[in-house]
């Protein structure tokens, strides 16, 4: 009885935030089209055109919220998953060596296309779900599993950012704050009229002093966010990433996934220009592997990790390169690297299918 219990309370726990955000997004539509809107404003052609203006926007922002909340988050493939008596025996050992030998194997063996690793320059595990992390994954302690391409776990969303929700959330970010700088510049007049006197109507006119603080104070918090992830898209980053550079063979590398800024900007939103602003997945590739630069992608073989000799065999992926000097978007990339420059890009597996999709 005891564990039943507690799991509701951390469900409700989990789920407050999102109630509240969802609580505040409904008493605003009341306070802006009936308390405003309808009973305020007394020009009919003001009317029509504020609630006109502001009816798509509070259907995109509602529509990017849901599908960033009920999207479900990338899970690994079978394939990247230790065999039972392999997992065990990491489990026993506490072996370096074998260890390393173990992860090593496997990878080479389940030809896994890995290019990530830890810093001592072995596959990167995970204890808890037992397999291998593809490129950018993460174990997320509140999912309970390993995210594709895992940016951060929002509360506010009850969800994990990652591959099949990045777009979603940014777009979310995105007509949150245009709904936000709406609402306050439109409530703004009447603001006003509530320090002047000019509002008649007293229970009404509260609502819309507390529509106008709280758009500003929600607007406000929102710039800062959705320009951060506006770079970290940009920079083809995540979060973490961004504080914690992903290890190649090379070195640490914040750059190593990045392939120029209008090309990481279609790597979350897709070719399909029609679908950039619609929370419609559109992302390229699969959350498993992702296009690097060539000085990641050329030399890949585990037996090369870290001080050990290469022996000429191991994984090899496919490159495409790029010319620098005839695309301007790349002759400026930095890198953050211990040795090596490259002058292009990665390509992508043979896997191209969409992962399942779900602040």
């Amino acid at each position: 009885m005891a564990p039943r219990v507690f799991q509701i309370c951390c469900c409700a726990v989990r789920w407050a935030p999102v109630l509240f955000i969802t609580a505040i997004v409904v008493w605003s539509y009341y306070a802006y089209v009936i308390q405003m809107c309808i009973l305020t404003v007394d020009n009919v052609g003001e009317k029509v055109i504020y609630i006109l203006l502001y009816h798509p926007l509070f259907f995109l922002f509602g529509w990017t919220y849901a599908r960033t909340i009920f999207t479900q988050v990338g899970t690994v493939p079978r394939k990247f998953y230790l065999p039972k008596q392999d997992a065990d025996r990491l489990e026993r050992d506490t072996d370096p060596e074998l260890e390393r030998n173990i992860l090593i194997n496997f990878v080479r063996n389940a030809n896994l296309p890995v290019q990530n690793r830890t810093p001592k320059g072995i596959p990167r595990y995970c204890e808890k779900c037992k397999c291998i992390k593809p490129d950018r994954s993460h174990h997320c302690s509140v999912c309970g599993s390993c995210v594709l391409k895992m940016d951060h776990h929002c509360p506010w969303v009850n969800n994990c950012v990652g591959f099949t929700t990045y777009k979603f959330f940014v777009l979310f970010l995105g007509y949150a704050l245009i709904y936000c700088v709406y609402v306050a510049l439109t409530s703004l007049k009447y603001f006003i009229q509530f320090w002047t006197g000019g509002i008649g109507n007293s229970f009404g006119k509260f609502h819309i002093l507390f529509l106008f603080f709280v758009s500003m104070m929600f607007g406000i918090s929102l710039i800062s966010l959705f320009g951060y992830h506006c770079y970290l898209t940009t920079k083809n980053r995540s979060t973490l990433e961004a504080f914690r550079a992903p290890v190649f063979q090379s070195g640490p590398d914040k750059d190593g996934f990045s392939l120029g800024r209008y090309n990481n900007f279609l790597e979350v939103f897709g070719e399909n220009k029609k679908l950039w602003f619609l929370p419609i997945f559109t992302s390229e590739g699969d959350g498993v592997t992702f296009p690097t630069q060539a000085v990641h992608a050329t030399a890949n073989s585990y037996q090369t990790m870290g001080n050990t000799p290469s022996s000429g065999d191991g994984i090899v992926f496919p490159t495409r390169t790029v010319d620098l000097d005839s695309d301007n978007l790349l002759s400026d990339r930095q890198r953050w690297m211990e040795e090596g420059e490259g002058d292009g890009l990665g390509g992508y597996g043979s896997g191209h299918e969409n992962g399942g999709m779900r602040m």
